[in-house]
């Protein structure tokens, strides 16, 4: 794709109306909350980033990829390369978002850079999204999605060590049914989480890959319980996939030291070394 086209998608905004209904809470409470607690009713507060079941795509299934994702050329840019991946994020909350009110996110696309990686092409496109409740703004989001050229072998990134004296350490359980339910909360059909056939023989990873957004959100789980309250500001990033492979250890670490600052810098972790990285920041109260 040349830069003149590439360009073009800069800009581009769209409009989108969501809700979390009291059952979608209950779906998303029985995959991700903790266990032997209430889910969450009509009008209580929604739990971080539960948004990102509120707004899922509706393509048609003629109008999907071969890898399961819908096309792209609408809101997001025709890029060429065939492997996409949502690299990073950051987010800031304001107004306290609710199950069962009507939700709205604005987004924009921020920017639309190609250039050369370690592996050869790449495109990072940096969408901005503002989701209003109706007390107003209630999320500021910057997504930051790669797309890359599909490889002919695995090629692991390095590896970065866990933290040796972790403040706070869980473990999550792994299972093809877990990745298929949060595929199914977030109506996902991008086939790495769930085929694993597709997985192996045509993106050549290892096993089934563990969702990106779904790790941020143990992450900020964690984080909210390490310090009791809501963190004010949160971003995190992949530096490596993490798999549920054939013949491999399903449990996934999920760690947390604390700052000077007060701030928890967190991780998840799969076979001692780091698979997401992010920061939780509160602001301080008077």
């Amino acid at each position: 794709m040349d830069q003149l086209n590439v360009r073009a998608w800069e800009g581009r905004t769209e409009l989108q109306e969501g809700c979390i209904s009291p059952a979608q809470a209950a779906q998303i409470h029985a995959t991700l909350g903790t266990p032997g607690s209430r889910p969450p009713a009509m009008g209580d507060l929604l739990e971080p980033l539960w948004h990102w079941c509120a707004f899922n795509p509706t393509a048609p299934l003629a109008e999907l990829s071969r890898d399961g994702h819908p096309a792209l050329g609408d809101f997001l840019p025709p890029v060429r390369l065939e492997r996409r991946m949502w690299a990073s994020g950051a987010l800031s909350f304001g107004a306290p978002l609710r199950v069962g009110e009507r939700l709205t996110k604005r987004s924009f696309i921020r920017s639309v850079v190609e250039k050369e990686g370690k592996t050869g092409p790449m495109v990072l496109v940096s969408v901005d999204h503002r989701i209003y409740g109706e007390q107003g703004l209630a999320i500021e989001e910057r997504q930051d999605i790669v797309y890359l050229d599909i490889p002919d072998r695995f090629r692991p990134p390095a590896a970065r060590p866990l933290p040796e004296r972790p403040a706070l350490h869980k473990q999550i359980r792994l299972s093809e049914a877990l990745l298929f339910r949060y595929s199914a909360l977030t109506f996902n059909a991008h086939r790495i989480h769930y085929d694993l056939p597709y997985a192996q023989e045509v993106e050549h990873y290892p096993g089934l890959v563990v969702h990106g957004p779904m790790q941020a959100t143990w992450l900020i789980q964690a984080a909210c319980q390490y310090k009791g309250r809501r963190p004010s500001h949160f971003d995190f990033r992949a530096v490596h996939p993490v798999f549920l492979s054939p013949g491999e250890s399903r449990d996934l670490d999920i760690m947390g030291t604390e700052d000077e600052s007060g701030a928890v810098l967190l991780c998840t972790g799969q076979q001692g070394h780091q698979g997401m990285q992010a920061t939780a920041i509160w602001e301080e109260t008077v």
